[in-house]
C-alpha cells in the first residue's frame, strides 16, 4: 500500500486550492471544538503551543488563499460562547485577543511594522511596555459612580458571562473607587490562582473526594464559574489589572501611565510590569522574566509588550481581532525554568533505586510539574549511558536553577541548570548506598554479558524490603495486568500497611478474610457497605485472567507487556511455562536454548525468569495465587492475514480506536507491536500529533498509513 500523508504535513505553499478549502473547513472545526475546550469548559485538550499552531497553520492558508476565508474563520473568532447558566453581558468595547510572537525576529519585525504604519524614521523615541503574560481567566469590571456594577467574563470577546456576585469574592477586586476616578471605569485584567494555594486546593479536593484540577488556570476558571458564589469565596482567587475597555475620561495618556493609576485605585498590578526603549530592552526584560518564572509563585506563559503611548495605540488600531499595537511574546513550548528543591529516593519493585527532583511547581505544556525523573546517579553527576558529558557535565545540587522539559506524556526531565545562580555553599548530592525503605546494602550490579557495572543502583533486601513487596502489589494490579477497579496505589499502601494484604494471593482471601473479622472493610475510614461489595466483585471478575496478564502481573524484572504476551503465546498454559522455565535453571539444558531461542527473549530475560521461579517465596506465592486464579490461554497468532509477521508501530492520536483496541488488534492478527520506529519495523499507523516516530519512518522509507488506511488494511 502506498504511503499516504496527512495534509497538515504539506507545506502551505504546496497545497492545491482544494486541499486548502477543504483543510480551513476542518480547521474552523477543530479550532471551535479547542475553543470551547478551553474558554467554556474549562478544560482544554491540547497544549497552548499546539494550538497556536494550528492558528497560524490556519491563517497561513488564509494568506495565500484570501478567497477561501471561511464566514466562520478561526481568525476572525475570539474565545467561545459564554455558558447558558449565567446572564450575557455585552461588552462596550471587545475584548480582543493578541497575537503571538515565538522569537526575536517576530518581535523585530513587530515593532518594525509599527514604525512602519506610524511613518516613524528609526531615530525617533518608540517606547513599549513589558510584563508577564498570566495564564489565567480574563475578567472585565465595570464601575458605574465608582461602584463596581459588572465583571464579566472575555466570553466569545463580544459577549461574556455576567459572574459579578463571584467577582465580589476577590480581595483584590476592590468593590468601590477613589474619589476622582470617572464616572464609568471599566479595568480588565486576569484572575489566576498562585502555585501554593493551587496545591492546597487540590489536596483539599483529593479529601473530600472533589474534582482535583489539571492546573491553576483551570482551577481559576471553574472557580470564577460557580454558580454558588459560596463557592467561589472559598477558593484563593486573585487578580491582576493591566487594561481597560469603556473609559471616557481617561486619567493618564500612557501605559505605563494608567498602570499607575490602577494601582492607585487599590487593584494589584503585576511588579514585573517595565518600559522598554526598543526591541532589545524588551527582549532583556523577557529573558529577566523567563529566568525568574520559577519564583513568581503563579503561572505565566510569555511577555506582552505593548505601545506605551496611547495615542499612538489610537492611531494604530485593531487588524482583525488583535491589536497592532499589542503582541505576547511566548515562552519556548514544553520547557520552563524553576527551581531543584529537593532529590527523593523512591525503592521500584525490583529493587531499583530511583531519584526524582522535588521541584519548585511550574505549568509545562498545561500541566503542573513538581517532579522530575533523574534516571540514576550518573545522570545527577551529569553522566550520560554511554559515559559522556550530559548537560555538559554539569552536576545537579538541591537548590539549584534548573530548566526541565516535558514531550507529550513523557514524565518530564532536567536538561539544564544555571551555574550562575548556584549556591556557593552547594554540596554535591550524595547518592545513598544503603536502601532508605529497609536499611539493606544497595549495589550496582556487574553484567555478566559486558562486565561493566549497571546504571541502576538496587536494594539487596529482596523479600525483607517492604517498598519492593508494595511496589510488586501495585503492579499486579495496574490496568495493564489484573486491573482490579477500586484496588489503587492509595488503597494498596493502606492494606499492606494494616496487614491486609501482604502478597497477590492475599488479594483474593480478602472477602473470605474481611467475614471473619471484627473490623470490616466497610467500616474502615473512607469505605462503606457499597465501595466494600464494589471491590469485592471487582476482584472475582478477576478470577479468571489471560495467561498473558497473569505472567505480566508477576512483577517479573525484565519482563513487560510484550514479552509475557509472547511467553504466553509460546508456552500456552502456565504449567508449561513453569514447567519450561524451571527446567531452564540449568544452562546446560535444552530448556534453556529453548528459552534463548524464542525470538524477542534474550539471555538477560531468561535469567530473570530463571532467578524468579528459583526463589522458594515467590513459587509460593504463585502457587498460592494459582488455587484462586485460573489463567487462561491467549488467542494463537494468526499466519493467513495481510500483517501477520510484520512489525508495526502505532504513533499519534487515534479517533475510532483506542491505542490498546488498535494493537490487539493487530497483535490478533498475527503482527508484532513495537513502541519504537527501526530498519526492522514493516509498518507506521500515524495518527493526528504524530511526532518524532513518524519522522523516523519517513528518513527509514517505512511504509506509512492513517487510521483510515489501518482499518481498511485489516477489514479487507
Amino acid at each position: 500500500m502506498a504511503t499516504t500523508k496527512d495534509p497538515a504535513e504539506t507545506s502551505v505553499d504546496a497545497l492545491t486550492e482544494d486541499q486548502a478549502q477543504t483543510e480551513l473547513a476542518h480547521l474552523a472545526t477543530t479550532l471551535a471544538r479547542h475553543d470551547a475546550a478551553y474558554h467554556t469548559h474549562d478544560d482544554p485538550e491540547v497544549s497552548d503551543a499546539e494550538y497556536d499552531a494550528l492558528k497560524n497553520r490556519n491563517r497561513a492558508i488564509e494568506a495565500r488563499f484570501p478567497h477561501l476565508k471561511r464566514a466562520d474563520s478561526p481568525s476572525d473568532r475570539v474565545g467561545a460562547a459564554p455558558l447558558e447558566t449565567f446572564a450575557k453581558v455585552t461588552h462596550a468595547v471587545p475584548m480582543l485577543s493578541l497575537d503571538n510572537a515565538f522569537d526575536e525576529t517576530d518581535v523585530t519585525e513587530f515593532v518594525g511594522r509599527i514604525r512602519r504604519f506610524l511613518k516613524l524614521d528609526a531615530l525617533l523615541p518608540l517606547a513599549f511596555t513589558a510584563e508577564p503574560k498570566i495564564d489565567g481567566l480574563s475578567l472585565s469590571l465595570r464601575y458605574e459612580q465608582r461602584r463596581l456594577a459588572i465583571a464579566a467574563t472575555r466570553g466569545d470577546g463580544t459577549v461574556g458571562e455576567n459572574v459579578t456576585r463571584n467577582a465580589l469574592t476577590i480581595a483584590d477586586i476592590p468593590r468601590t473607587l477613589p474619589d476622582g476616578a470617572p464616572d464609568i471605569v471599566e479595568i480588565r485584567g486576569e484572575v489566576y490562582m498562585a502555585h501554593a494555594d493551587f496545591a492546597a486546593l487540590n489536596q483539599r479536593m483529593e479529601e473530600t473526594g472533589g474534582k482535583v484540577f489539571a492546573n491553576p488556570r483551570n482551577a481559576a476558571a471553574g472557580s470564577l464559574r460557580q454558580l454558588d458564589s459560596a463557592v467561589t469565596a472559598s477558593r484563593p482567587l486573585r487578580f491582576f489589572a493591566y487594561a481597560w475597555g469603556e473609559m471616557p475620561d481617561m486619567p493618564a495618556d500612557t501605559q505605563s501611565g494608567m498602570i499607575e493609576v490602577f494601582s492607585a485605585w487599590g487593584f494589584q498590578t503585576n511588579p514585573h510590569f517595565r518600559q522598554c526603549a526598543d526591541v532589545a530592552d524588551m527582549i532583556r526584560v523577557y529573558r529577566a522574566i523567563e529566568e525568574d518564572r520559577a519564583t513568581l509563585g503563579y503561572d505565566i506563559d510569555g511577555v506582552v509588550y505593548k505601545v506605551d503611548r496611547l495615542d499612538y495605540q489610537a492611531r494604530l488600531g485593531f487588524v482583525s481581532r488583535s491589536p497592532r499595537w499589542a503582541i505576547a511574546h511566548k515562552f519556548p513550548a514544553e520547557k520552563a525554568t524553576t527551581i531543584l528543591r529537593d532529590i527523593e529516593i523512591q525503592v521500584g519493585r525490583t529493587g531499583a533505586l530511583t531519584p526524582v527532583a522535588k521541584l519548585e511547581p511550574v505549568t509545562v505544556g498545561g500541566v503542573v510539574v513538581s517532579n522530575a525523573t533523574l534516571h540514576n546517579e550518573d545522570y545527577i553527576k551529569g553522566i550520560g549511558q554511554d559515559g559522556l558529558p550530559i548537560r555538559d557535565g554539569k552536576d545537579l545540587r538541591v537548590g539549584d536553577h534548573v530548566t526541565i522539559q516535558r514531550a507529550g506524556d513523557v514524565i518530564p526531565q532536567i536538561i539544564d541548570v544555571d551555574l550562575s545562580k548556584r549556591d556557593p555553599a552547594a554540596q554535591p548530592y550524595e547518592y545513598p548506598t544503603l536502601c532508605p525503605a529497609c536499611g539493606s546494602h544497595a549495589v550496582r550490579e556487574i553484567n555478566p554479558n559486558t562486565g561493566k557495572e549497571d546504571a541502576v543502583r538496587r536494594c539487596t533486601g529482596g523479600l525483607i524490603c517492604p517498598a519492593q513487596a508494595v511496589e510488586r502489589l501495585k503492579h499486579f494490579v495496574s490496568r495493564n495486568a489484573f486491573d482490579i477497579e477500586g484496588l489503587g496505589a492509595k488503597q494498596v499502601d493502606a492494606f499492606y500497611r494494616d496487614g491486609l494484604v501482604m502478597n497477590a494471593a492475599d488479594i483474593f482471601t480478602l472477602q473470605t478474610r474481611d467475614a471473619g473479622s471484627l473490623k470490616k472493610l466497610k467500616d474502615r475510614e473512607g469505605w462503606g457497605s457499597q465501595s466494600a461489595d464494589n471491590l469485592f466483585t471487582a476482584i472475582d471478575a478477576r478470577r479468571e485472567i489471560g495467561l498473558d496478564r497473569f505472567i505480566f502481573g508477576l512483577g517479573i524484572r525484565h519482563v513487560g507487556e510484550t514479552t509475557a504476551r509472547l511467553l504466553a503465546r509460546t508456552y500456552g498454559t502456565f504449567e508449561d511455562f513453569e514447567t519450561a522455565v524451571t527446567a531452564a535453571g540449568d544452562p546446560e539444558s535444552d530448556a534453556w536454548a529453548d528459552l534463548n531461542a524464542i525470538d524477542g527473549i534474550g539471555a538477560t530475560v531468561a535469567r530473570a525468569l530463571v532467578a524468579f521461579f528459583d526463589e522458594r517465596h515467590n513459587t509460593d506465592v504463585v502457587h498460592a495465587l494459582l488455587k484462586e486464579v485460573r489463567p487462561v490461554p491467549v488467542e494463537t497468532a494468526r499466519t493467513d492475514t495481510v500483517v501477520a509477521g510484520k512489525t508495526i508501530v502505532f504513533t499519534g492520536s487515534l479517533e475510532q480506536l483506542t491505542r490498546d483496541e488498535a494493537k490487539a488488534q493487530a497483535e490478533r492478527l498475527g503482527a508484532k507491536v513495537s513502541g519504537s520506529v527501526s530498519k526492522k519495523t514493516d509498518l507506521v499507523v500515524a495518527g493526528p500529533g504524530a511526532g518524532s516516530k513518524l519522522k523516523k519512518a519517513e528518513e527509514l522509507g517505512i511504509e506509512v498509513i492513517d487510521e483510515a488506511g489501518w482499518i481498511a488494511m485489516v477489514d479487507s
